[in-house]
């Protein structure tokens, strides 16, 4: 008889564990779920007022109340100077910033997961060196491949190199993450004198435009450089979101990985090339843009964990509101905004510091 009560209050109290697992469980889904939403809305209100910052100053509400009409057809055309401003000129610069910090973030969030290194991004790993040299040898030198598209073209094929050395460390060395991020880093370096050796061959004009390709610039955003990059880092941010799972199995070590049937090695040429191809896209039109890819992550991650089925989103909306709040600063202190790249690593650095002091060792 006492046996039997025995075996009923155990059975009880593993329920009642079962039970706090669950509630547990559900209390951090609800709170990342929340600090999603808290991310939209920020960059909601932040959105707003870069729009409606600049030589000629328009409300927040103003902002958004003439998109809304133009938008719902309540509007006929551009009749009005504020819509004129914001759509023709703001909203362009706006669309750009938030592409080009959601992709960049994005890669970074998986380049840590797939290499566990929280130093890796598209930046520390030479992807967006190669690529700035790819462009700055088409514009200077005039040396490109595609004709018109000969920039991206360019960037793209130089964005593989530090990716193939990568690999190849990966592949036929069995390189350590950290070795692999050393080896990018070495990379890096090679490519950024090798750029600058072909400035100081140009004359002024093209040296000034490579010039504002290697600091990262938004201030050649259009309407017309739209479409490639928002095409590319769609499709490229989707397939790293559909491969989230396979990034939380590498997150754990490739030998873990391995044990649950995942190909790393294909796994992380997929990766790799996609990483790439979206860095590539996004610095053949604005240049190369450091620490977005290495902060937005790890802002996210604090939040987030280390979930990339959450955390990937998440790092699209902490690195667009990242460059879209460097780009708001940049408006600010000058009456031609500064090249964002500067903002990016005046900010991005000390911020990077502050997360690497607070950050908690667990969540790696």
């Amino acid at each position: 008889m006492e046996s039997k009560i025995d075996e009923s209050n155990s059975a009880q109290e593993k329920g009642f564990a079962l039970s706090d697992l669950l509630q547990n469980y559900t209390k951090k889904r609800k709170k990342k779920v929340i600090s999603l939403l808290l991310f939209v809305v920020i960059l909601f209100i932040v959105s707003g007022y870069a729009l409606g910052l600049g030589a000629y100053e328009i409300s927040f509400l103003d902002t958004y109340g003439a998109i809304w009409q133009y938008l719902t057809h309540m509007s006929d055309g551009f009749n009005t100077l504020d819509l004129r401003v914001i759509w023709q000129d703001r909203v362009p610069r706006l669309l750009v910033a938030l592409i080009a910090g959601g992709a960049l973030a994005t890669t970074g969030a998986a380049m840590q997961s797939m290499l566990k290194n929280p130093l890796a991004d598209s930046y520390t790993t030479g992807i967006s060196s190669g690529a700035s040299f790819g462009a700055t040898i088409a514009i200077v030198l005039g040396i490109a491949i595609g004709g018109s598209a000969g920039i991206v073209v360019n960037a793209f094929i130089f964005s593989l190199i530090p990716a193939a050395v990568i690999l190849f460390l990966s592949l036929a060395k069995r390189a350590s993450p950290s070795t692999m991020i050393l080896a990018g880093i070495a990379v890096m370096y090679i490519f950024n004198a090798l750029t600058s050796y072909v400035m100081l061959t140009a004359d002024e004009n093209a040296m000034a435009s490579a010039y504002e390709w290697t600091i990262g610039t938004l201030n050649k955003a259009s309407w017309t450089t739209l479409p490639v990059m928002f095409a590319v880092s769609l499709v490229g941010c989707g397939i790293i979101v559909y491969m989230s799972r396979y990034l939380n199995a590498m997150n754990s070590g490739d030998d873990f990985a391995t044990t649950l049937g995942v190909n790393v090695n294909r796994i992380r040429i997929i990766l790799l090339t996609i990483i790439s191809v979206v860095a590539a896209a996004i610095v053949s039109f604005t240049g190369v843009i450091g620490f977005v890819g290495l902060v937005g992550p790890h802002m996210a991650r604090m939040f987030i964990g280390s979930d990339n089925k959450l955390l990937i989103p998440a790092s699209i909306l902490t690195g667009a509101t990242v460059m879209v709040v460097c780009d708001v600063i940049a408006k600010l202190f000058t009456a031609s905004p500064l090249p964002i790249g500067i903002i990016t690593a005046i900010i991005g650095g000390p911020v990077f510091l502050l997360l690497i002091i607070r950050q908690r060792k667990e969540v790696w």
